[in-house]
């Protein structure tokens, strides 16, 4: 008997906007400007079953964040659909959809209204969240005064408190000092053995996505190149690297 789906990916393609370089001399006296599209997803179609942990792998601009975060609904794809199947889902990436005007306490609210949740859920989580996050006195700063490794701390603490049906983590379990990730690891490990809970991990790290991920999707160029058992995926991907 076929599995229930979660996540459906059908044909879809997604395109960027490229604004060429002119002189400012230039643009004085032409309202026209030279632009191109970079086409960055490629008529791609998957599909994820609920409980599913899928891994997605490739080279740097091979499409991985711009598919995630179109799943996520940051954006919609040029053509083709994308059915979550009524769904709640959630993006784990480095900063995304913070204001970065607002402190981290303010963001943690928003974020979680833009992901369904009540002001009493959210409030009610709101010491958890903060505590994991070990941001100390910054929790009410601007999060412009954010470093990198702080923003990550936020965003994987507002989502790992906060859970949603589907999770989309893009490479935020790779920063932090090292107790950090090990926390962040046992949090991550937590929240996937939720057997209803369905997962896709981005990432560059072999090991990571053999650990975690039931198939992995090697994406190159904006179009899947490979999709499968991880271990035979995997390797692929490593000996086209070693190239």
């Amino acid at each position: 008997m076929a599995k229930e789906l979660a996540i459906e990916v059908k044909n879809v393609s997604i395109s960027y906007r490229i604004l060429n370089n002119i002189s400012i001399r230039s643009s004085l006296f032409h309202h026209k400007t030279r632009d191109e599209v970079f086409e960055a997803v490629k008529n791609v179609s998957f599909a994820v079953e609920r409980g599913g942990i899928l891994g997605i792998i490739g080279k740097n601009g091979s499409g991985k964040s711009t598919l995630l975060k179109s799943i996520a609904g940051v954006f919609a794809p040029n053509s083709g659909q994308i059915d979550l199947h009524g769904n709640s889902v959630s993006l784990m990436a480095l900063g995304v959809g913070f204001k970065s005007q607002l402190t981290g306490r303010d963001n943690i609210t928003l974020s979680g209204l833009l992901l369904g949740f009540s002001k009493k859920e959210i409030q009610a989580k709101m010491n958890e969240i903060i505590e994991f996050a070990e941001l100390g006195d910054f929790i009410d700063k601007p999060v412009r005064t954010y470093s990198s490794g702080m923003n990550s701390k936020l965003a994987f603490a507002i989502t790992a408190m906060l859970e949603t049906d589907i999770m989309l983590v893009d490479e935020v379990l790779s920063v932090g000092d090292e107790r950090f990730k090990r926390k962040s690891l046992a949090k991550m490990k937590e929240l996937i053995s939720a057997k209803d809970r369905t997962v896709i991990i981005v990432s560059h790290s072999i090991e990571t996505l053999k650990e975690f991920c039931g198939i992995v999707m090697w994406m190159h160029d904006g179009e899947i190149k490979e999709i499968g058992e991880p271990e035979e995926v995997l390797e692929k991907y490593r000996l086209f690297m070693s190239k």
